[in-house]
């Protein structure tokens, strides 16, 4: 399972003294850029292929608070996946001392740049994609991609 350590900055902290909302979403695209760029796929790497990830939904589960300056483990899996490798299902999880904290799970997809249109990703990001733990309620999803 890939894990990467964080901490909660100033800047991810709200008007109640814990981290706030959009800043697991941060963190987890953090998680993920970090991944791929283990994997060999900077972000100039996928300017270079003309595609990007997009997310079309988030969600949620909050468990425990981070406050300012904690760290976490912030873990990245693969909790669904099209044959093809259109479309995702992301999970990351967020851990302070071993204990769940926070669970971000997001449905997204590959964009190519140049038509601005979902597409499949080349067979080296799907490789890197496949790669990744799957969770325990993994799922096979359908395609985005119309090949009409």
């Amino acid at each position: 399972m890939f894990e990467t350590e964080l901490f909660a900055g100033w800047g991810d902290m709200d008007f109640n003294s814990h981290m706030r909302n959009t800043a697991y979403l941060d963190k987890s695209v953090d998680a993920r850029m970090l991944y791929f760029a283990e994997q060999g796929f900077s972000m100039s790497e996928f300017i270079k292929l003309r595609i990007g990830p997009v997310v079309m939904k988030d969600e949620i589960e909050y468990f425990r608070e981070i406050h300012l300056l904690d760290r976490v483990a912030v873990s990245f899996a693969l909790a669904g996946l099209s044959v093809d490798g259109s479309r995702m299902l992301l999970r990351n999880e967020f851990l302070r001392d071993s204990k769940l904290v926070a669970r971000v799970t997001s449905a997204g997809g590959w964009l190519d740049l140049e038509k601005r249109k979902l597409t499949f990703p080349p067979p080296a990001v799907l490789g890197a994609m496949k790669a990744l733990t799957r969770t325990e309620d993994f799922v096979e999803l359908p395609s985005s991609v119309s090949r009409a």
